[in-house]
């Protein structure tokens, strides 16, 4: 492992009007390294995923993904955000998969796996397809390449979006919520993959309600409540043994 962290997070403050949503996060992850983030609703944990990819932009502090500003570049002392194409091309680069699997209806799972690569990498149509059947297999769905999204589970809709972000060879994974829209029989299928891909050494940051997995799978677990960090490190730990009140009092409701 190289000494420099995936992900750096410097005091990263973010509002929407006057609201507070992110309030000064610092924290790291380490390449290889699972984080998982957990807290109640409207405590940032979206926001700040979507920040590490300049879905949205900060309003203070800085992150950087594998030694790089995230969404803006520095000259002397002063930030400029980059340009929507510039920013686009770095986001390349970090995969997430959403709440809602966000497939294209109107394509098969394969031409919904293929349509990055090809378009922005630039991959002939053959070997977008190989690679999109390679990924299939590897999330169970081999024999799914030529199914609508109409025709597939919640489950298996969710696997093809995590083979579609896997097709583009990000060396980051986020992952918001993945399994919170599915009916509980499909959630593991789903956090099956997850781990699998845990295990290959893939950095990823996980908000999830899914504290069996967070405990399992995840190398930190970070609660955040009302836009901080209220506390992080090894899951058994805070799980079991919580040192904030506002620690216990969230896993007092969820565990």
């Amino acid at each position: 492992m190289t000494d420099a962290p995936m992900v750096l997070a410097e005091r990263v403050s973010k509002n929407f009007g006057t609201n507070k949503v992110l309030r000064g996060i610092s924290l790291e992850v380490d390449p290889g390294e699972v984080l998982c983030i957990v807290g109640p609703s409207g405590s940032g944990k979206s926001t700040f995923l979507r920040c590490i990819n300049h879905l949205e932009r900060v309003d203070g502090g800085r992150l950087s993904v594998d030694g790089q500003l995230v969404g803006y570049r520095q000259k002397g002392d002063k930030l400029y955000e980059l340009k929507l194409k510039e920013a686009a091309f770095q986001r390349q680069e970090i995969g997430m998969v959403f709440q809602r699997f966000n497939l294209f209806p109107h394509l098969t799972a394969v031409e919904n796996i293929i349509l990055a690569p090809m378009r922005v990498k630039g991959l002939s149509k053959a070997n977008a397809t190989a690679r999109a059947m390679e990924l299939l297999d590897r999330v169970g769905l081999g024999d799914k390449g030529e199914a609508y999204p109409a025709h597939l589970s919640g489950g298996q809709q969710q696997r093809v979006a995590i083979a579609r972000a896997l097709a583009m060879d990000p060396k980051l994974m986020l992952f918001d919520e993945p399994t919170s829209a599915l009916d509980p029989e499909l959630v593991g299928e789903v956090l099956d993959v997850m781990k699998e891909l845990a295990k290959s050494g893939m950095t990823m940051i996980v908000v999830t309600h899914e504290m069996g997995f967070a405990r399992e799978v995840a190398d930190t677990l970070v609660f955040m409540d009302e836009g901080v960090v209220v506390e992080a490190g090894p899951p058994r730990e805070i799980l079991s043994n919580p040192q904030h009140d506002r620690t216990k009092a969230f896993l007092s409701k969820v565990l």
